[in-house]
């Protein structure tokens, strides 16, 4: 991802950028995963959130078990 020149991007433009579903970004703020800001009513992400959330990823506290469904 490109670095950011104001320090946040609108949460649907992030999305987009890098693949993610609006529902998927949904529950990561429902988790507390990805923390956000509100300005006038539109969702943004500040370079720090976003930082502390591939920081986290990539450490693997996101992680789960791969469950194989039964045949």
């Amino acid at each position: 991802m490109p670095p950011l020149r104001s320090g946040l991007v609108a949460l649907p433009r992030w999305c987009e950028s890098i693949g993610l579903s609006p529902v998927t970004a949904w529950r990561f703020r429902k988790r507390g995963w990805l923390k956000t800001v509100n300005i006038a009513g539109r969702i943004y992400l500040t370079d720090e959130a976003v930082h502390e959330l591939t920081r986290r990823a990539e450490a693997g506290e996101f992680a789960r078990d791969v469950k194989v469904p039964r045949s």
